[in-house]
C-alpha cells in the first residue's frame, strides 16, 4: 500500500549524500512514503586518536553531527521541507546505523561513498555494507539528482 512506508537515507554532509537525500525524497513524493534522514558518529579507535587534532573540552560530537544533519537538510531542501524530515542522530558505525534504522522500512538510500580518502573505488565502505546486509532494499546513488 502506497504512503505507509518509510524511506531511510544516510546523511553526512558529503556531495554523494546531498545527492542521496536529493533522490530519496524525489522517491518519497513519488511513493508517498516518509523520510527519515540519518547521521552517525563516533569516536576514532584509539590508534587513530593521536592522528586527530585535539579537540575543544566543550566539544559535543552529537550536537555537530546534528547540526551538520540539519544545515545539509536546509540547505539542500529549504527549511520547510526540511521540516517536515525525520532527523535521527546515532553513535556508532555508519553501516551498523543504517541498518539498525532500515529495520521496518521499505527502502534505504546512500551516496556512493561518503568522506574517505579512498576517491578511486567505486563503491565506499557502507555501501558495500549494507548492498549485503541491508534488511530492505538498498539504493546506492551516483552522480546527480535533481530535486
Amino acid at each position: 500500500m502506497a504512503g505507509t512506508g518509510r524511506i531511510v537515507v544516510g546523511v553526512d554532509g558529503s556531495e554523494p549524500s546531498v545527492t542521496a537525500l536529493k533522490w530519496a525524497v524525489r522517491q518519497a513524493g513519488l511513493s508517498g512514503e516518509s523520510l527519515e534522514a540519518v547521521i552517525s558518529w563516533e569516536y576514532p579507535a584509539a590508534g587513530w586518536a593521536a592522528m586527530v587534532p585535539s579537540l575543544p573540552p566543550d566539544f559535543d560530537p552529537e550536537q555537530t553531527a546534528g547540526s551538520i544533519l540539519g544545515d545539509t537538510l536546509e540547505q539542500t531542501l529549504g527549511a520547510e521541507a526540511a521540516a517536515s524530515v525525520t532527523r535521527k542522530v546515532m553513535i556508532g558505525n555508519p553501516a551498523q546505523a543504517l541498518i539498525e534504522r532500515a529495520q521496518g522500512a521499505s527502502l534505504v538510500v546512500i551516496g556512493d561513498r561518503g568522506y574517505s580518502g579512498f576517491k578511486a573505488a567505486l563503491l565506499g565502505s557502507v555501501g558495500l555494507h549494507l548492498s549485503q546486509h541491508a534488511p530492505c532494499p538498498v539504493v546506492i546513488v551516483r552522480g546527480q539528482a535533481e530535486v
